[in-house]
């Protein structure tokens, strides 16, 4: 028995405690965890040298199954598709590529050339998902395809008796297809440009399109048009070689009043990225990005500075732009102001590097771009006086002040995007905001994921960019009750709409994994982060948290509590430092059907209702004499309102209806200083 000891190691706390049992020959291999609180925390292995009393570690990393107290050791899950910086830069060391050590990206010459001959033959790698684009090819792939190429590539050059292959080529082209191409120029064709208008055109079209105080010239220079009919403005996007990706057309929405428009792109896809690029040369170093296409034009028209504007707003900055932007030293986001601008500003440039981008914060001697323009405002000046993007670990009230500010100038907007569908929700929770952990359970089969499915669609459709995680229930059969809550109607009934529903599903930022069943909670995390990376996610739904508890995947001997602890923290940790909504779908404990559920009924310890920012419950009172369900917020970490939401079921469409009734409900501190609502039925 002892030898048997000696063989397995062991993990214990501190470091001091497993030296002194190596002296004595209690264990040979132990393992010191440093800090229970992370996720996955640092672990270092000691062993016993045979011929002397040092100490070390080893040299190869490794990851210890964390949740085990059967020490096992388990590999960290891996994806082959994506590689790590260091893997990355030690391949190209291997292979005698040379490359540019970039701020996102590294830059090399395309793979069938030996020496750069020009800037338009340039590759660029992303450092963190290792997807690469080439400008000479006009390709685009994963790093694994990459990876192969340059060494097929490599050893074809030093076999002079093989003829060289044609470079990616398993790989289609990126350039749009012809029918795309014919689309966008039958658009360019029945337009013409401003200075082609007289000055009474150009004045309508100004007040109408709310363009006051732009110069026909710049907008020509930015080669914007409108239609022949005068009805559309027609922004155009470019590639980096000059040519176009598509073509994004703004209408006044007539219904609607003045100032408010409808968008529509040519072609209908994701791979417009920079409006005004065509505007910009190899030898700028710094340049402004804004969310708006009239902002980049007010900016360039007032300062001169190369300006593009993204062409989905605050929403989304793809990877696809980080080539674009690789060349600049120095980058001015320019957003909004509003707060989700700012917040979006904050996001993207650390997606940027931190390093180079200055931020504009909102105010009123610095709004948007148009604004500044309208009133006189030294637009140069703001541009100037954008500040360095604050460091991550370090601030200072003097750097939070006008955030402060804007908490109280913009509270509606600061409480977070509003539901349309759950209007009592808004009283409640007063938005759904960036960063919080919302914990939502319910008893089995009261329709939880119904509900869930109807909240998230509900703020995907005003912009919030999701990602479902259904562990219980597969992405065929989520996305058919998702389509039909979104359509409102029974599909089945109306299948003859199929097509017209399904286009306007796929265009909302809704993302799916891919996993079904137990997995493991760490390559979910993995998932995660990739999505907010990739997709700029604002919103996770992990339904549920039971389904990471597998005692196969932790080891057999540590408890399922302990598992949920680990968890819920990861989870927690996530939604803070990546600053992403968690909703966490957990099913509580088994207790009697015809009593309510409180915060307690969570299922395991108290960690859940501890580091959830909001709490929801959907109580199910059918079977009782009430004969209702309702929504039952028990915690609200933003303000402390509490009561509940009567729902109202539709078959038709799947979906739920709230109610505007106000039901009594009582408030109380609880020892965290949280505030909480007793288990009060709402009035019915």
């Amino acid at each position: 028995m002892t030898s048997s000891l000696k063989l397995s190691p062991v993990i214990f706390r501190r470091s001091s405690l497993c030296r002194t049992l190596l002296r004595k020959g209690t264990y040979h291999n132990v393992i010191v965890k440093y800090d229970q609180s992370m996720a996955f925390p640092d672990y270092q292995r000691f062993s016993r040298c045979s011929t002397n009393s040092q100490w070390k570690t080893p040299s190869s990393q490794w990851t210890p199954d964390i949740s085990s107290r059967g020490f096992a050791r388990v590999p960290s899950p891996t994806n082959q598709d994506s590689s790590s910086t260091a893997d990355i830069v030690s391949f190209l060391k291997r292979q005698g590529v040379k490359y540019i050590d970039g701020h996102t990206c590294f830059s090399m010459t395309c793979p069938r050339f030996k020496n750069l001959k020009a800037d338009a033959d340039r590759l660029f790698v992303n450092k963190t998902t290792g997807h690469f684009v080439c400008r000479s090819c006009k390709k685009s792939g994963k790093w694994s395809q990459l990876r192969d190429n340059i060494a097929v590539i490599v050893k074809e050059r030093t076999d002079k008796k093989k003829r060289p292959q044609a470079c990616f080529k398993e790989l289609e082209p990126d350039s749009i297809p012809s029918k795309t191409a014919e689309k966008i120029q039958a658009v360019l064709s029945d337009s013409k440009s401003f200075q082609e208008c007289d000055e009474a055109t150009q004045s309508e079209l100004m007040r109408r399109f709310n363009m006051e105080g732009l110069l026909p010239s710049c907008l020509d220079k930015y080669q914007v048009r409108v239609s022949r009919d005068l009805g559309s403005l027609i922004f155009p996007f470019h590639n980096s070689d000059g040519s176009h990706q598509g073509l994004k057309l703004i209408k006044v929405h007539e219904d609607e009043g003045p100032n408010k428009f409808i968008q529509h792109f040519v072609p209908r896809s994701d791979r417009m990225f920079l409006f005004g690029w065509a505007t910009v040369s190899t030898k700028h170093k710094m340049v402004v990005v804004t969310t708006s296409e009239t902002d980049a034009i007010a900016v360039h028209q007032a300062t001169k500075i190369p300006a593009v504007a993204l062409s989905k707003g605050q929403s989304a900055l793809p990877p696809e732009v980080l080539p674009f932007l690789e060349q600049f030293d120095k980058i001015i986001l320019w957003f909004g102001s509003d707060v989700r601008n700012w917040d979006a500003a904050k996001m993207f440039a650390k997606k940027l590097g931190e390093e180079r981008c200055h931020l504009v914060s909102p105010s009123d001697d610095q709004p948007n771009a148009m604004e500044a323009l309208r009133k006189n405002l030294k637009l140069s000046k703001i541009a100037s006086d954008a500040k360095p993007a604050p460091h991550k670990s370090i601030t200072s009230f003097k750097e939070l002040r006008q955030e402060v500010f804007n908490q109280f100038s913009h509270a509606e907007q600061a409480a977070g995007v509003k539901w349309k569908r759950y209007p009592r929700l808004n009283q409640l929770l007063k938005g759904h905001r960036r960063g919080e952990l919302t914990v939502f359970t319910g008893p089995t089969g009261s329709g939880k994921t119904t509900f869930i499915s109807d909240y998230s669609l509900d703020l995907c459709l005003q912009g919030v960019h999701t990602l479902w995680g259904s562990f219980e229930i597969n992405n065929v059969r989520l996305c058919r009750m998702m389509l039909q809550q979104f359509a409102r109607k029974n599909v089945y009934k109306n299948l003859d709409n199929f097509d017209e529903y399904a286009d306007g599903f796929e265009a909302i930022p809704m993302h799916f994994m891919t996993f079904h069943g137990e997995e493991n909670f760490k390559k979910v995390l993995d998932t995660m982060s990739h999505a907010v990376y990739v997709h700029d996610i604002a919103h996770v739904i992990v339904d549920n948290l039971q389904f990471m508890m597998g005692v196969e995947r932790f080891g057999s001997s540590m408890d399922r509590f302990f598992q949920q602890e680990v968890i819920i923290g990861a989870f927690r940790r996530f939604a803070t430092n990546l600053n992403c909504h968690v909703t966490l779908v957990i099913h509580p404990r088994k207790e009697d059907d015809e009593s309510l559920l409180s915060k307690s009924s969570i299922f395991g310890t108290a960690k859940a209702s501890q580091e959830a920012d909001n709490i929801l419950i959907l109580q199910d009172q059918t079977r009782s004499l009430t004969g209702k369900k309702f929504i039952q917020v028990v915690k609200n970490r933003y303000d402390g309102e509490c009561g509940s939401l009567i729902l109202k079921f539709d078959k038709e469409s799947l979906g739920f209806a709230g109610s505007e009734s106000k039901p009594k409900t009582r408030k109380k501190a609880n020892n965290d200083g949280d505030v909480e609502a007793d288990n009060t039925v709402p009035e019915l």
